[in-house]
């Protein structure tokens, strides 16, 4: 199975008033392509700071991010842009849906941000619709949608450009049981189906049980069992 994501000796540090927050400690991590994984520990571990890294949201303060070989950390803000745009799918959990905007319209803004036809455009956001089971949401607007609908939307929007890495930052927080079930199964499927890998961060133990790999953090570092 071929590598996708490596990182070595990433650390992200921030200086808050005379400390220096070590949010990320020197990370070495190898996750192939088509991989499940799952970052799991307790709020202030670490998870979202290193899914920004893989994302290019965020720049290490040092060491390394390299997917598919290229060091995202060397990249110009444009070169950036267009590698999330281009190979990362995020899923966030409040959604970051646009309420003035339907369903199809919101899946469809990555797509006119890549400058595909309106008709191209259509087909996929429609696909990536049915793909979630919303084909008969394409009208709605998020306050018309229930919170698991909503985030469906979201992950339709995240798949919409065929990524090949699906970044999720804790997708079942906001969400009852039964949809965040719902959404734990969603994105399982999308990963056997699409090949696409998938890092999430989360508290939510259904979700590490489901993954391939299981990366336990607490205070910026892998730890050898997970935190309780």
């Amino acid at each position: 199975m071929a590598q996708i994501v490596k990182l070595e000796k990433l650390s992200r540090h921030f200086r808050m008033a005379q400390e220096t927050v070590r949010a990320i400690d020197e990370i070495s991590l190898d996750i192939d392509e088509g991989q499940f994984v799952a970052l799991v520990g307790p709020s202030g571990s670490g998870k979202s700071t290193l899914l920004n890294m893989i994302g290019g949201l965020d720049s290490p303060t040092s060491g390394h991010v390299f997917v598919d070989s290229q060091d995202i950390g060397s990249l110009s803000s444009q070169a950036k842009a267009h590698y999330r745009n281009r190979k990362i799918g995020f899923v966030f959990q409040d959604f970051h849906l646009q309420d003035n905007r339907t369903a199809l319209e919101n899946v469809e803004l990555p797509l006119t941000i890549m400058g595909l036809p309106k008709a191209q455009r259509r087909r996929r956001a429609t696909s990536a619709l049915e793909a979630v089971a919303l084909s008969d949401r394409l009208s709605h607007k998020p306050g018309e949608l229930s919170g698991g609908e909503r985030q469906r939307v979201a992950i339709a929007r995240a798949v919409a450009t065929e990524p090949r890495i699906l970044l999720a930052d804790e997708p079942t927080g906001n969400l009852d049981t039964k949809s965040g079930e719902e959404i734990i199964s969603l994105i399982g499927r999308l990963n056997r189906t699409r090949n696409v890998t998938v890092i999430v961060a989360t508290h939510d133990r259904r979700i590490a049980e489901k993954a391939d790999l299981r990366v336990p953090l607490r205070d910026g570092r892998i730890v050898q069992e997970a935190p309780q």
